[in-house]
């Protein structure tokens, strides 16, 4: 009798998917993994590399380089492929590009008989999810962005790291575009349940070395790919904690690119906010009680990412 085993299908082995499939092998998440790419010894490549370390990792892994055939019975299905945005090239020259080679690779995903789940991370991440969606026609739920998972890790290692406490415990979110208009939900950020606002009183911090901190999380990319020319550990770290949270149905709350309808005031757009994320996808989006700074930057940051949109989107 065949026993229904995970199978992750990994589209794109550039430097954040080939560090995505190196952390999913580490953790022993899924029982199958196929990397797809255009090019094919690069994927296969990748695929014989990471087989080779099999002896190490911590459970068994089938590891292959397939193609979008491979999709009719993945669970998942990652896309970290598009092309990265060029000196002198707008975001929108990029949105136009990426959404090109989307529409082709969701249809050839669609035709292998795939029924799964999206995770999406290639920017601009909230615009892609939301072809993703409607290129393939899934319901909402299924489809993931990494939205600002990655953003909300930086700001807790920052504030952690300012605080001399653990990460992990400390609860913060940035929400929004991933991207320039991103905003810190200040108002809900807190250590042990205790507030922000209390720490900085009774550890002698002040309001100015916080806003630092905000701008280093929203400009944390500029100066990685300045010094080394892309970023893609952090980012492949957490598309496999939101693996593990799809596979594992762990109803985690995570910080993911989620489609509104409704939910902050706004609908039809994909954009970085809270959300319970288990087996079927996105549970339900957690609804913070914003206050009215940052009702304002959220609205703008939605304004943004759809005067981006629409004029690309509507020609599909």
């Amino acid at each position: 009798m065949m026993v229904k085993v995970n199978r992750v299908v990994l589209v794109g082995t550039g430097f954040v998917g080939s560090s995505y499939a190196f952390a999913l092998l580490n953790q022993g998440i899924t029982e199958e993994l196929v990397l797809v790419d255009l090019n094919e010894a690069k994927a296969e490549g990748d695929a014989m590399d990471l087989n080779h370390g099999l002896p190490f990792a911590p459970s068994r892994t089938k590891i292959w380089y397939g193609s979008y055939a491979d999709c009719d019975q993945a669970d998942l299905v990652v896309i970290t492929a598009g092309a990265n945005q060029k000196p002198g090239e707008t975001r929108l020259d990029l949105v136009e590009k990426n959404t090109n080679i989307f529409k082709g690779i969701v249809e050839q995903i669609m035709a292998s008989g795939f029924d799964g789940i999206f995770l999406v991370a290639t920017n601009p991440v909230d615009i892609l999810t939301y072809a993703v969606w409607k290129f393939s026609g899934l319901p909402k739920e299924r489809v993931i962005g990494s939205g600002t998972i990655l953003d909300t890790a930086r700001f807790r290692f920052l504030l952690g790291q300012y605080y001399d406490v653990d990460t992990r415990n400390v609860h913060a979110y940035i929400i929004g575009e991933h991207g320039d208009t991103e905003l810190p939900v200040w108002s809900h950020a807190d250590i042990a349940g205790m507030k922000i606002s209390e720490w900085t009183s009774k550890h002698e911090t002040n309001q100015e070395d916080l806003d630092n901190i905000f701008i280093n999380v929203r400009d944390a990319a500029y100066h990685i790919i300045e010094r080394k020319g892309a970023t893609y550990y952090g980012i492949a770290m957490g598309l496999v904690r939101l693996t593990k949270a799809i596979l594992r149905n762990e109803n985690s709350v995570l910080t993911v690119s989620a489609y509104l309808d409704g939910e902050y005031g706004h609908k039809d757009v994909y954009i970085g906010v809270p959300a319970v994320v288990n087996r079927g996808g996105i549970r339900e989006v957690v609804e913070l009680d914003l206050n009215k700074k940052e009702k304002e930057k959220f609205s703008n940051s939605v304004k943004v990412l759809k005067e981006t949109m629409d004029p690309v989107l509507s020609k599909y």
